[in-house]
C-alpha cells in the first residue's frame, strides 16, 4: 500500500513499526545540497541577487509584497483580535517586527528554496521569540529511515544541532524539488542560466563604454618599405598610448594622433552587436518569468502580455504573492499550533489587499446574492469562521 511507503517512523516507535522501504536509500543519496558549485546558494545569491538588478528587484518585490499582507488568526469558531500568537508575530524578536521577519523568510525561500524559522523558549506553550535562520548555513540531518532527525546550523567551524521531536524548534518550509528529498528548488536556480547571460551582457556593455562607447576599430600599419608589422617596442608603445590616452569615459571623443604609416579604420555595429542588446532583454524576461513577476512591473521593454499596469499588478498578487504567502503562513500556523495545542489557522486577509479589491467586491456581491446558501455556507465561502448558532442548509 502507498501508506506503508510514506509512513513516518515515530521517534519512540517499537522495532516492528513500519517505515518507508526507500528511506535508507534516499537519505544518503547526496553529500551536498547542489551538484554544481556555481549553483550553490552563496554563489547564486552573490551573482543573481547582489549583482543582478532584475533578480534583486524580483526578490524584493515578492518578499516585500508578501510580508506586507495583513494576516488574520482564527479557529473554527472565531477570528481572534488578540492572541498570544498574534502578540508574538507582532514582535517576534528584539531586532525585527512582523514585516521584517516574514520578509526575511520569503527572501530565503526565493533565494534558496528553503526557509527556516527557529522558536526560542516556550517548549510548553507559545515561543518567546522567533528567528529566521540563513538557509545556506542549515543542513538536514537524515535518520536511518530517511526522515529528518535534526537540523545542523554551521558558521565557520562552529555547529549547533537542533533535534526534531514531537514539537520541533525548527519550522522548515521548502518549495517543490523533483530530485531532492530534503531541500527545495528556488526560482534563482531555475533562472541561473538567464542570469549568467544577463550579467555577461552587462559586462559587455561596460567594456563597450570603456572603449569610447563604440566597437573597436583597427589600426593598420604599412611601412615605407612595404613592411606590414611593428617591432615589439613599437607595438608595446602603441598599446600603452591607446590604454592611457584613448580609452575610458574621460577620453571619449578625444582625437587620435597617429604617426606615419598608421591608419585608423573605424568599425560600425554589426547585426550581431545589435542583437546582443535584444538578448539581454530576453534574458531579463526569462528571469522575471522564473520568479513569476510580470516583466511590465520590472520595466522590461518589449512586453505586452497585460493590457495595463493594474492588470499586471493584479496577476502578480493572484499568481505569485498569494500562493507563496498562503503556503508559508499555513506551515507557520501548523507549526505554532503544535506549540500551543490549539487548532489555529494563520492566513492573509484578502479583503485588505488593495490589488484584489475589485475581485473581492465581486465575490462578496455574488455570495450575498445567493439566496440558496445558508449564512454558514456564505461565511465558509468567504473564508470566515463559522458561528456555532447558525443553522445548517435545509
Amino acid at each position: 500500500m502507498l501508506g506503508k511507503f510514506l509512513q513516518k517512523k515515530a521517534p519512540e516507535a517499537a522495532p516492528q513499526a513500519k517505515a518507508s522501504a526507500t528511506g535508507k536509500v534516499v537519505a544518503y543519496h547526496s553529500a551536498g545540497r547542489v551538484a554544481w558549485s556555481p549553483r550553490d546558494t552563496v554563489s547564486l545569491t552573490r551573482t543573481g541577487f547582489a549583482a543582478n538588478p532584475v533578480g534583486f528587484r524580483a526578490v524584493r518585490m515578492i518578499a516585500e509584497a508578501a510580508a506586507a499582507l495583513p494576516l488574520v488568526l482564527q479557529d473554527q469558531r472565531q477570528r481572534f483580535e488578540t492572541h498570544p500568537v498574534l502578540k508574538l508575530l507582532a514582535a517576534p524578536n528584539g531586532a525585527q517586527g512582523q514585516a521584517e521577519l516574514f520578509e526575511a523568510l520569503y527572501g530565503q525561500i526565493l533565494l534558496s528554496g528553503d526557509g527556516y524559522v527557529e522558536a526560542v523558549g516556550g517548549e510548553a506553550g507559545v515561543p518567546v521569540e522567533l528567528h529566521v535562520l540563513r538557509s545556506d548555513r542549515m543542513s538536514v540531518v537524515p535518520g536511518a529511515d530517511g526522515w529528518p532527525v535534526g537540523y545542523e546550523y554551521a558558521v565557520s567551524a562552529r555547529k549547533h544541532r537542533f533535534a526534531v521531536g514531537e514539537i520541533s524548534p525548527i519550522c522548515h518550509i521548502k518549495t517543490f524539488h523533483p530530485q531532492d528529498d530534503h531541500y527545495g528548488l528556488s526560482p534563482m536556480q531555475a533562472a541561473a542560466m538567464a542570469m549568467d547571460v544577463h550579467n555577461s551582457a552587462s559586462r559587455w556593455s561596460k567594456a563597450l563604454l570603456d572603449n569610447a562607447a563604440r566597437p573597436s576599430g583597427a589600426i593598420v600599419y604599412k611601412g615605407n618599405d612595404g613592411q606590414g608589422s611593428l617591432s615589439s617596442d613599437q607595438y608595446d608603445r602603441l598599446v600603452s598610448e591607446m590604454e592611457s590616452h584613448h580609452q575610458g569615459a574621460r577620453n571619449a571623443g578625444r582625437p587620435m594622433l597617429l604617426e606615419g604609416g598608421l591608419d585608423w579604420k573605424p568599425m560600425g555595429f554589426s547585426p550581431s552587436d545589435m542583437e546582443f542588446h535584444k538578448t539581454k532583454d530576453a534574458a531579463a524576461r526569462e528571469i522575471a518569468l522564473a520568479f513569476g513577476v510580470p516583466p511590465m512591473l520590472l520595466g522590461i521593454p518589449g512586453d505586452a502580455t497585460y493590457a495595463n499596469y493594474q492588470e499586471a499588478n493584479r496577476a502578480f498578487y493572484r499568481l505569485t504573492v498569494l500562493p507563496l504567502a498562503a503556503r508559508v503562513t499555513a506551515a507557520v500556523s501548523a507549526w505554532l499550533a503544535k506549540h500551543t495545542g490549539e487548532e489555529l489557522t494563520l492566513k492573509p486577509d484578502l479583503d485588505q489587499v488593495p490589488a484584489l479589491a475589485t475581485e473581492r467586491d465581486a465575490q462578496w456581491a455574488r455570495v450575498a446574492g445567493a439566496t440558496f446558501l445558508t449564512e454558514a455556507e456564505k461565511r465558509r465561502l468567504l473564508g470566515l469562521p463559522v458561528v456555532s448558532d447558525e443553522g445548517a442548509h435545509g
